[in-house]
């Protein structure tokens, strides 16, 4: 069995004992509102980028990517481990758990950047659309 394909292995069985944990999770922990408006915003934002989401040495649409992320959060939340979208960014969408290969994000055929700067760089861009005030318009 080549590398690649013992660490895909033990990356399936390892997924199949995470999704059989998340059914037997009695509670989940609440995110803070706050956040939770700034992680969906993110994992939107992942979804519908168009751009190409890089996991354990292949590359998927950013709709795969963002259901590997979701999956991911919901797993750290169910532990109360994400409290802000930083702790989202930082735990469930720099690198792989399995494999500790950073994930990077490709848009439109360009150079590869790595996903917790990509993400960041909309987290500030959400954050600062959110503090502007709203436009008035002229009737």
């Amino acid at each position: 069995m080549s590398v690649v394909s013992a660490r895909a292995a033990a990356a399936a069985l390892a997924l199949s004992t995470l999704c059989a944990g998340l059914g037997s999770t009695t509670a989940q922990a609440e995110i803070p509102a706050a956040a939770k408006t700034e992680i969906d915003h993110l994992l939107a934002f992942v979804g519908g980028s168009g751009c190409e989401f890089y996991r354990n040495g292949s590359w998927y649409d950013g709709k795969k990517g963002a259901e590997h992320l979701q999956m991911k959060l919901d797993y750290l939340a169910a532990r109360n481990l994400v409290q802000g979208a930083q702790d989202f960014i930082e735990k469930a969408a720099t690198q792989s758990s399995f494999s500790t290969l950073a994930y990077k994000v490709r848009c439109q055929g360009g150079e590869p950047i790595l996903s917790a700067k990509w993400l960041g760089d909309e987290l500030a861009k959400f954050r600062a659309g959110a503090k502007a005030p709203a436009q008035l318009t002229k009737n």
